[in-house]
Formats: structure tokens, sequence, C-alpha cells
């Protein structure tokens, strides 16, 4: 098993389109329905934001986008580590690719949504310094749904 590469890549490449399937596969099983939020491709390239696929000698294993929203403030989108492939720290690796890349944009806010019936992302959104802020999106009167920012350091 080797370590897994980050990589940028445009949203609807075919590695980044499957794995997105795969996670709306899971909000399915979750939630009972797929994720509404909209992922244009625009919005996930230079200057406005960035899509990571991760992979290693097994091929395409998980993905992240991040979205400039304002000038200084970042949202995470779609991020997503394949079960085989969990527990390896690869999501917190991959959050702290997107948080680098959120400065390298000029973001000195990160914001995401997750929900309730995903407690593994919320302990990992948590335990990287992300705390409870105000609703947005499509999901902002949800109950289910869980706001979450961090403002984000220079280093």
């Amino acid at each position: 098993m080797t370590a897994v590469q980050f990589a940028a890549t445009s949203v609807d490449s075919a590695d980044a389109a499957a794995l997105i399937e795969a996670v709306q596969r899971e909000y399915e099983v979750r939630y009972g329905s797929r994720d509404v939020s909209q992922l244009a491709a625009a919005e996930f390239a230079p200057p406005h934001g960035i899509f990571l696929v991760g992979r290693d000698d097994e091929g395409p294993l998980a993905c992240g986008g991040l979205r400039l929203v304002a000038t200084d403030v970042g949202e995470v989108k779609r991020m997503y580590v394949v079960p085989g492939a969990r527990r390896r720290g690869i999501a917190r690796a991959l959050l702290q690719r997107l948080e680098d890349e959120a400065r390298l944009l000029g973001a000195t806010r990160l914001r995401l949504e997750t929900g309730l019936s995903q407690p593994e992302a919320i302990a990992l959104y948590e335990s990287a310094g992300y705390q409870p802020t105000e609703p947005f999106g499509p999901y902002a009167g949800n109950a289910l749904a869980r706001h979450l920012a961090k403002m984000l350091t220079s280093g």
C-alpha cells in the first residue's frame, strides 16, 4: 500500500465524477436522498477553487473540493473517502490540503456543511478546529444539517 497522492482535477473528470457518484449513493443510504448542492465545474477551478482526487496504487480513493464563496471565504464540498480506505488518515490529509489551497486562494475562513448521519465527519471536522457557524445553503433549515467553520491561520 503506497501513500495517497492528491492531484487537482476537474470536478467533471471521470475519476471525480465516479467518486462524487459514490458519495451521492452514500448520502442516499444515510439520508434517503442525494445532496442537492450544485457543483459547477468553474467554481472548483483556479482562481475560484480546486477539486482534488486522492490516489494510491489501487487507483482513485478520495476526493474533495474547495470553492470561494466570497473573497476571503472558502467552502469545502464533497469530501469523501471510499469505505475500503477509511481510517488511514486520508480524510485528515485531504482536509489539510484543502485548507492549504484555501490559503493560497486568499481565504481566511473555511466553512462546510455535514449532517448528523455522518458522525465520523463531524468528529473529523471538530478535531481539526471547525466550530458551529450560521446556517447557509440549501440545508440551512434542515434539522439534520450541521454547519461548521474555521478561521485559517497563515501556517
